[in-house]
């Protein structure tokens, strides 16, 4: 399929599979980073060989990309409750054992060491993420750079930061 008929086909269906993105992932950035990347995947694929249905293997595409996010997401949620999350909580409960604040303030200090040795955009889109609790799209907004690359920084983050301890 040559390339202006494949930059055809993707911008005339463009907004329904950004609709249709959104819906998996549930967030229009996240959507659009997801068709951006499926545009790629498809104008290779079409160039490589013959599609026979080429709008079904874009939405396919698009679902497949979209999914694997999502899933990577809840992953990635469920194991960035991270050792500096439970060091803070055994600091903050009313009344901890004195080996278990030692172990705590231990820790905290092993974490804001590391910290400080992150890089700066790195330290600030982990402190936004995880001490501030703002979303990755408002980190991107604040950093100027896209929602992927700042979870590629909060992540970097919180896996520096478990070395440490």
């Amino acid at each position: 399929m040559p390339n202006k008929r494949t930059l055809a086909l993707y911008t005339a269906h463009r907004r329904k599979l950004l609709e249709y993105a959104n819906g998996i992932v549930g967030d229009p950035g996240r959507a659009e980073d997801v068709v951006q990347e499926a545009f790629l995947r498809f104008r290779t694929a079409a160039t490589e060989r013959f599609l026979d249905e080429p709008v079904g293997y874009l939405y396919r595409v698009v679902r497949n990309l979209a999914l694997d996010r999502r899933r990577r997401e809840v992953l990635e949620d469920r194991y960035i409750v991270s050792d500096v999350e439970v060091a803070a909580a055994v600091v903050a409960d009313e009344r901890p054992s004195p080996e278990q604040e030692a172990i705590a303030r231990a820790d905290l200090q092993r974490v804001m060491n590391a910290m400080s040795e992150l890089p700066e955009r790195t330290r600030i889109a982990m402190e936004m993420h995880r001490f501030g609790g703002c979303t990755l799209k408002e980190i991107a907004d604040h950093l100027g750079i896209s929602i992927s690359m700042a979870q590629v920084l909060v992540m970097d983050g919180v896996r520096h930061c478990q070395r440490a301890l």
